[in-house]
């Protein structure tokens, strides 16, 4: 007679959940406001739910951290009896795609009331570490939203915010059981590996500078990048009159322009071109009908170049005027308009204000003709950092960090973690980046896809440009190298149609630089030809490549483009 084994059960967890807070059916789209209201009202929201997983080893190690949900939900303002929780579904700690270093907990379930009307239930708690000590408040506050009827598709009936009260945390600490051990030794350990797991994602968000860096791997394969909405590329290298080969990347997308956009210094046209944000620039300007040109100076990360010695001065003197004529003489235009970041922007001022011809009109962003550097910059240029460091055989920095990394990078990388930033750095570049340029970006408007590909946009960087940095900021105002004033005796040569663009929390360069230098302009060429956009929340690098930049920058790019075609 043939018998039949049965695999043994696979070792599970479960623990007891009680939240409480206010809800209501008034407003239906702010967790906060519908919190205040519920309290107002009285409306009271509870529930006690069971998680249980009969895979542990699966729940720690799938990236969906997948758990059932069973129980009860206590809301008058759905039931005047308690309702049933039934399709419950819970994910632990997964990754925020949209969100750089941040976890979410997820809730989703069905319930039923007492006479078979049955609501669905969403609901997550954010895991991000935001200044000051918010990891309490972070693993205990649902944001809860249910829906009338029984999908998330169903309208949104109601919201509101439910937190886990200290007495409750202590009787849910007192439920946690690990399933299916076989003896008491085993039921320690796997309990110990839960506890690992949870306080391990705990720590690498809100650990600081002790929490784990995230290492460039060259090993591995390439990223799938997504195909950019636009038509293939036209790719044109050229030189410049001292011999210096650029690079224009032409996407036509329609009549207006030409355009061109001249990205920040140490990074290539990337910055602009990313593919890791649902929408970037020469996309943005390609759907609305722009030739869109991309140009990569001698300071681009994807050129030679990059590694020799230059100023400025010769971004200015010779890169921009190659270039305008350069997409002049292709498309047969007249005048071209040009959307230039940061030192693309200063050199393409000291360029106009050089007798370069041929622009119609600009945006320029961050970096003007008076930059005011944040107190860390502000001490780089008046120690004089970069002559100490070339003094010290130091030609050029680089931001890469990698696996291959040896003890030198290693001890460099160790030291960078002690700088003093407000950014929650935990990648190595980041820190390299911070100490080249300053906060160059806010992570909080990175989506991760973005914050990870940051090494593929920055490359290094010259010591002689980072010399005559100094001296500007040390200076107040654009020079040249020499020190000499020589750019602006020439503001006359800035009376074209300029919008300036800042990030009111830019902490690189402040937003007072581009204040000064819009009323220097409007002084002396009137104001009828320039405007001042400081965009809230936003700071530099990430006005271009932030996850929501095509909702809340783009348009004001486009209208100014648009008002001179």
């Amino acid at each position: 007679m043939a018998t039949t084994t049965t695999a043994p059960e696979k070792v599970g967890i479960q623990f007891t959940e009680t939240m409480r807070g206010y809800f209501s059916t008034k407003v239906k789209n702010d967790y906060q406001l519908a919190a205040q209201q519920g309290t107002q009202d009285n409306s009271k929201f509870e529930f006690t739910l069971t998680v249980t997983s009969n895979d542990l080893d699966k729940m720690l190690t799938d990236e969906s951290h997948k758990a059932k949900l069973v129980g009860s939900v206590t809301a008058p303002a759905l039931s005047p009896t308690p309702l049933t929780v039934s399709d419950g579904e819970f994910n632990l700690f997964i990754v925020d795609p949209a969100s750089v270093n941040t976890r979410r907990m997820v809730y989703r379930m069905k319930m039923t009331a007492a006479d078979g009307k049955v609501y669905y239930f969403e609901g997550f708690k954010v895991v991000h570490n935001d200044p000051g000590f918010d990891i309490w408040a972070d693993t205990t506050t649902l944001y809860i939203t249910v829906h009338d009827g029984d999908s998330p598709n169903s309208p949104v009936l109601g919201q509101g915010i439910i937190k886990i009260l200290p007495t409750d945390f202590l009787h849910q600490l007192s439920t946690l059981e690990v399933t299916n051990t076989t003896n008491l030794q085993q039921k320690i350990e796997e309990t110990a590996r839960f506890g690992s797991f949870f306080a391990g994602v705990l720590f690498n968000v809100y650990g600081g500078i002790f929490a784990p860096s995230k290492i460039f791997n060259p090993d591995a394969p390439p990223r799938q990048k997504r195909p950019l909405r636009m038509s293939a590329p036209e790719v044109y290298f050229f030189k410049t009159t001292d011999g210096v080969q650029l690079r224009l990347i032409r996407y036509q997308g329609g009549t207006k322009g030409p355009v061109m956009l001249a990205p920040g210094f140490g990074t290539s046209t990337l910055a602009f071109s990313i593919d890791t944000v649902e929408t970037n620039l020469p996309e943005f300007l390609y759907a609305h009908g722009y030739d869109v040109w991309l140009f990569d100076y001698r300071a681009s990360a994807d050129l030679p170049s990059a590694t020799t010695q230059f100023s400025a001065d010769e971004i200015a003197l010779y890169d921009w005027p190659a270039a305008v004529k350069q997409v002049r003489a292709i498309t047969e235009s007249e005048t071209v308009q040009v959307v230039g970041h940061c030192v693309g922007s200063m050199s393409f001022l000291m360029a106009m204000l050089a007798g370069l011809q041929g622009v119609r009109s600009a945006v320029c962003s961050q970096l003007t003709t008076h930059p005011r550097a944040a107190t860390l910059n502000e001490i780089r240029a008046g120690l004089r950092l970069a002559s100490f460091l070339t003094v010290l055989g130091v030609d050029t920095l680089d931001p890469d960090f990698d696996t291959h990394a040896d003890w030198q990078d290693k001890l460099y990388d160790t030291v960078l973690r002690l700088y003093p930033t407000k950014e929650p750095y935990n990648n190595p570049v980041d820190r390299r980046i911070l100490f080249m340029y300053g906060e160059v970006y806010k992570i909080a408007q990175l989506n991760e896809a973005t914050h990870d590909a940051v090494h593929e946009i920055f490359g290094p960087a010259n010591m002689t440009f980072f010399r005559h940095i100094s001296l500007i900021l040390r200076e107040g105002h654009i020079v040249n190298k020499d020190g000499k004033d020589v750019y602006l005796p020439h503001l006359e040569r800035l009376a074209i149609p300029i919008a300036l663009l800042h990030g009111a929390d830019n902490a690189f360069f402040l937003p007072e630089g581009s204040a000064i230098t819009y009323k220097l302009l409007c002084e002396k060429n009137g104001g009828d030809l320039y405007v001042r956009h400081v965009i809230p929340d936003y700071a530099h690098m990430d006005c271009f490549m932030g996850k929501n930049a095509a909702r809340d920058i783009f348009p004001t790019i486009l209208a100014e483009l648009d008002k001179f075609n």
